[in-house]
């Protein structure tokens, strides 16, 4: 024994006789009652035996969990705190251990950003440096409570966490992004919320590593860390967040192996073992009262000074309650007998810490000890609810450091040509497809930097991605080269830098004045991918302050807000007030209809309050089952063209004064001036009460006798007189189109005004729309719309822009064009007009109809643009001739009135979509802020029978849906 731990014992027994700190334990009569019951029926061994908590683990060997029953059984040690391994099989271990235990035993483990942190299939939350940049601090309190949540259904009483040192020194090896900053208010902060939620639960919190390892150059792990302060410092920074958490109540604290000679002369002497430390000032000064743990034992910075069992008698001397990771309890246990024996260990020291141990066993229920129940444990332990914090979380992290000329968000994807250059060495995927579903962003690829920047040579913006492998112990710095890289693009292009690491990494970037824009987000995982791409096109505004200095160039609580743009962004849909378990019913429906044959393949997309949270494929291209269907796959939308082409431009020219409702056919269109239809009215022709024929079958007028493609009309080849492709090798002849708009003009009208849906409407609106413009509806729609909403794959003719393996088919042709049709528009009127109709011909993946769809809820307005008023879309979202049974809007499909109709007869009266022959549907409801898309090829191989629509497929799912709203105010 040291002579310095023997010249104290005599004032340890003086302390207890005479500071109050040392009288009152209890929180109760009843825990007094129970504790001093408990503690008289224990041996001497068995109180020692409290003491102790032993390093277990769910992945090791019968021999490792044999040892542990030893322990449990024959040493009666106090607790475990468990390292590596599994939920389930820690709880089977924990089970085991507690049935073998005399006395309940107290269970701790290491989970700073979660359960994760030490168990595989379990919940990680953000790294504290992450959560530091958060400025919301009930967001932290949350996942404090969902930590415990999580922690009491695995039958743990300690969570060894928050770590509160405040890191300093930005080379720190062992805490770095384990800290909250560098601002010591700011740890305090968000030190305090995580300890009140977590407290909240019932499990207790653990303050590390005290007195403070934020301003270490070396690993406690490895040696002693020196810390050259004096303890005006060391009061000021270092102390001053656990005198904050002291006073709050937390419950624990964790010593820490450090060699502080303003706190404890002594050379090369570790504070955890330092009565100067732990009694003086932690209990004494600061006032400390709740329970006290060493770091673990078995650690170079404490271990390399003294041998086990010496060294566990040593901690306890100086004032720990918990020797943590004992290496060897049975010498430990003869060391302490000694002691005992020689009057060095007091019968009072060692009541109070065991006394102490019982009452906080106690208040955590475990004299009413209960075994885990396994059942869904692991499901519990992965909640849909823990998600949804996450995106919060990182929502409110990810910060903006620089916004030169306002970068960021990018807004013009007109003129704007976007470029992504990936750095570092882990994976950016989910960042670039994230990226990629705002507009088109081409990847570029890294080879030498001559190459390179002649590839970005056409492009007007280049996103720079760093990712780093997503470790907290992990280097994150630029290589080199990479630096080299960034500063080639910054000179020559506008330059957008995204970080997904740790922000000390951006110390090695010497100047920042040719980056535009820097965007840090921290870590490198999907979630914190997505909202920095959200962040980046303004489906969200950063919210971040940065927690640490970097350089000479930004300063800890530096951080830019930026704007959101209302722009889709994604979530889950427990952030949006909707059940993720209710939603998975859409998957039974969607495999239903697979199984059944209703469709080869389809797509499902859900948003709600501008988020989208719901977007699945399922199925295959066709029933040969040979390609599966992808989020990024682009259907025939059939009708949905007339709400999403032809419609949004005749609303744009009613917005800007050039078309009347009440404008009359024969003047929009000459050619109808000396008709019986020269008096149609805009209005009835949006309504579908027009009067007009539905449908002519004007293909079949082109056939042979032999019902082929006749030679008069068609060709093979391209030529200037047979210019309109119609299929694959197949083209109509120029003057058709023509005749087809002739044929209308001398078709019969129907005898009563009524609603009558006609393609005929729409046919000619496309006619109408590229006369007063000048411009093809094609282009006409995607300069005024596509491009600017980011809608990439919403388009005519998709084949010339897309590989048809993208495309999935949607009939085999035996009637008419006699091929499969795939890239080519299903029906037959709009082939016959190039690909491009006014009621059919457009084609897009889920998640571009959606924008337009929430261009519509937004009442004109997407991506801080507005298309046309919002007075302009209540005119056309309304539904004129109810009365009259007619249910429809201006264009937009409504909900049916009495007799079936599009919808489940669940959304509300202003609710407005349209649906599709191939088997699509969009919808939007004001009301509860849905986007609803389904889109599908039940056309293949044959579009004779409708099983899709009998099977009310795309019904149900509307169905699924509004019963998934948890909102009690949206729920109808």
């Amino acid at each position: 024994m040291r002579f310095t731990a023997l010249v104290c014992i005599l004032v340890i027994q003086a302390a207890f006789a005479q500071n109050p700190l040392y009288q009152n334990i209890y929180q109760s009569p009843a825990e007094q009652k129970w504790t001093d019951s408990v503690y008289s029926s224990m041996s001497f061994d068995e109180r020692v035996g409290q003491l102790f908590m032993v390093a277990a683990y769910s992945n090791k060997d019968q021999a490792h969990v044999q040892s542990i029953d030893k322990l449990v059984k024959e040493y009666k040690i106090g607790g475990l705190i468990f390292f590596q391994g599994g939920p389930v099989r820690q709880a089977r271990l924990t089970n085991r251990y507690q049935s073998e235990a005399k006395l309940p035993l107290f269970i701790g483990i290491d989970a700073e950003w979660g359960l994760s942190m030490r168990l595989d299939s379990t919940y990680r939350y953000p790294w504290n440096m992450t959560l530091g940049a958060i400025q919301d601090l009930s967001l932290i309190e949350k996942m404090g409570r969902q930590m415990g949540e999580q922690s009491k259904r695995m039958g743990i009483q300690f969570n060894f966490a928050p770590v509160v040192d405040i890191n300093t020194n930005p080379l720190n090896p062992v805490i770095g992004s384990r800290s909250y900053g560098e601002d010591k208010y700011s740890v305090t902060e968000h030190a305090s919320a995580f300890v009140k939620g977590l407290q909240s639960t019932g499990i207790y919190a653990t303050g590390k590593h005290f007195p403070g390892h934020g301003d270490t150059g070396t690993d406690s792990h490895l040696t002693l860390p020196y810390v050259q302060y004096d303890l005006e410092h060391l009061k000021n920074i270092e102390l001053y967040p656990y005198q904050r958490l002291f006073d709050e109540g937390m419950a624990s604290i964790m010593a820490a192996h450090l060699n502080v000679p303003a706190l404890d002369p002594t050379p090369n002497y570790p504070t955890s073992l330092s009565y100067n430390v732990i009694t003086n000032l932690a209990q004494r000064e600061m006032g400390f009262k709740g329970l006290i743990f060493t770091d673990a034992l078995n650690m170079k910075g404490a271990s390399n000074y003294m041998q086990p069992g010496g060294i566990d008698l040593e901690a306890f001397l100086a004032g720990n309650d918990v020797l943590l990771f004992a290496e060897n309890v049975p010498v430990a246990v003869e060391k302490f007998r000694q002691a005992y024996a020689d009057s060095v260990l007091t019968e009072e020291r060692l009541q109070y810490s065991v006394k102490k141990i019982l009452a906080y066993k106690y208040r955590a229920g475990l004299n009413n000890y209960k075994p885990i129940d396994l059942n869904n444990l692991v499901s519990d332990l992965n909640q849909y609810q823990y998600d949804a914090l996450n995106y919060t979380l990182y929502e409110n992290a990810v910060t903006v450091l620089k916004n030169d000329d306002n970068t960021l968000p990018v807004m013009d994807f007109i003129n704007e040509k976007v470029a992504y250059v990936k750095l570092g060495d882990d994976d950016g995927s989910d960042y670039l497809t994230t990226l990629q579903q705002y507009t088109e962003v081409d990847e570029i690829q890294v080879d030498t930097l001559e190459v390179l920047m002649d590839r970005l040579k056409e492009y007007t913006t280049v996103i720079i991605g760093f990712h780093k492998a997503d470790g907290a112990f992990k280097k994150h710095e630029f290589t080199s080269s990479e630096l080299v890289l960034i500063d080639s693009i910054a000179s020559k292009k506008k330059t957008i830098l995204t970080v997904f690491a740790r922000p000390y990494a951006l110390n090695s970037i010497k100047s920042f004045t040719n980056i535009e824009g820097i965007v840090l987000a921290y870590q490198n995982n999907k979630i914190a991918e997505t909202v920095a791409a959200e962040v980046v096109f303004g489906a969200l505004g950063s919210k971040g302050k940065l927690p640490v200095s970097i350089s000479r160039a930004f300063k800890v609580n530096d951080g830019i807000f930026t704007k959101p743009t209302n722009r889709l962004g994604f979530s889950v849909p427990e952030n949006v007030g909707m059940s993720s378990a209710m939603l998975t019913n859409i998957d039974l429906i969607a495999n239903r209809a697979i199984h059944d044959k209703m469709t080869p393949g389809l797509q499902v997309l859900v948003a709600r309050r501008g988020k989208v949270i719901y977007q699945k494929s399922f199925g295959y291209h066709t029933y040969q089952e040979d390609v599966p269907v992808k989020n990024t796959d682009i259907y025939d939308l059939a009708s949905l063209t007339k709400m999403l082409a032809t419609l949004p431009n005749v609303m744009q020219l009613y917005d800007r004064g050039k078309v009347k409702l009440d404008e009359k056919l024969g003047r929009m269109l000459p050619v109808f001036e000396k008709t019986d239809k020269k008096n149609i009215i805009l209005k009835d022709m949006l309504l579908h009460q027009s009067r007009l024929q539905p449908w002519i079958p004007f293909y079949t007028e082109t056939l042979d006798s032999l019902k082929k493609p006749d030679s008069l009309y068609y060709r093979h080849t391209y030529s200037a007189e047979f210019p309109y492709q119609v299929a694959e090798n197949l083209y109509i002849r120029e003057d058709y189109p023509t005749i087809m708009i002739n044929k209308i003009a001398q078709s019969k009208l129907l005898l009563k005004k009524e609603y009558k849906y006609s393609d005929f409407n729409f046919i000619l609106l496309k006619e109408y729309l590229e006369m007063r413009t000048g411009i093809s509806l094609d282009v006409l729609a995607e300069n005024n719309f596509y491009k600017p909403l980011g809608a990439t794959t919403t388009t005519f003719n998709p084949l010339r822009k897309f590989d048809m393996s993208v495309i999935p088919p949607t009939e085999v042709d035996n009637y008419f064009r006699y091929q499969t049709i795939q890239g080519y528009v299903h029906d037959m009127a709009a082939a016959m007009q190039d690909g491009v109709g006014g009621h059919a011909g457009l084609f897009s993946d889920a998640l571009d109809v959606a924008k337009i769809m929430q261009m519509y809820l937004q009442k004109g307005n997407y991506g801080g643009r507005q298309f046309f008023s919002a007075k302009t879309f209540d005119i056309f979202n309304t539904c004129y001739s109810c009365k009259e049974g007619n249910r429809r809007g201006l264009g937009f499909d409504k909900p049916q009135l009495q007799q079936p109709g599009p919808t489940c007869n669940c959304v509300s009266r202003s609710s407005f979509g349209h649906t599709g022959f191939t088997g699509t549907m969009a919808w939007a409801d004001p009301e509860t802020e849905i986007v609803y898309v389904f889109l599908s090829n039940r056309t293949y191989p044959e579009a004779t029978e409708n099983k899709l629509s009998k099977g009310n497929i795309r019904e149900d799912i509307q169905q699924v849906i509004q019963d998934a709203i948890t909102d009690t105010d949206d729920k109808k």
